[in-house]
């Protein structure tokens, strides 16, 4: 499997939206959609082939984001997000970034797509530092970090 540098903003926008749209159950929010496919044109942003792909955004010379990642329904659990956030955090190492956040659907919700999406985290050593109430108008997010 091969992970590669999405250098193209047009491109790192088609990729996102093409596969954000098919995650409806993670992506349904057509604002915040539209937003992730926006922002993602000026982001270092990895990809597995038309499959998989991550974002990153740093927040200073030590910190930095998986802004967003997706992988299509039919390439889930074959390993595409492993080795995207492998690749992401190689890239930001070699950066100097020493911690990488992510934030996603606390669990104070029960949705069991997103309980498996804060298992697939905490299996990459992610740990969950707090739930935030407020920042995404009515549903609870849980921010996660990782030293790299």
């Amino acid at each position: 499997m091969s992970v590669v540098a999405v250098e193209d903003p047009t491109a790192r926008s088609h990729l996102c939206e093409s596969i954000l749209r098919s995650l409806p159950d993670w992506f349904g929010i057509e604002e915040a959609t539209e937003a992730y496919i926006r922002d993602v044109a000026v982001l270092p942003t990895f990809a597995v082939a038309e499959d998989a792909f991550v974002s990153l955004k740093l927040h200073g010379p030590r910190a930095a984001e998986v802004y967003v990642m997706g992988v299509r329904p039919e390439r889930q659990g074959q390993g595409l997000g492993t080795a995207l956030l492998a690749a992401a955090e190689a890239h930001l190492r070699d950066h100097g970034v020493e911690y990488l956040q992510v934030k996603t659907l606390g669990p104070s919700d029960p949705d069991e797509g997103y309980a498996r999406t804060r298992a697939f985290y905490e299996a990459r050593g992610f740990v969950p530092l707090e739930e935030i109430h407020g920042l995404w108008e009515q549903n609870p997010c849980v921010l996660l970090v990782k030293r790299l």
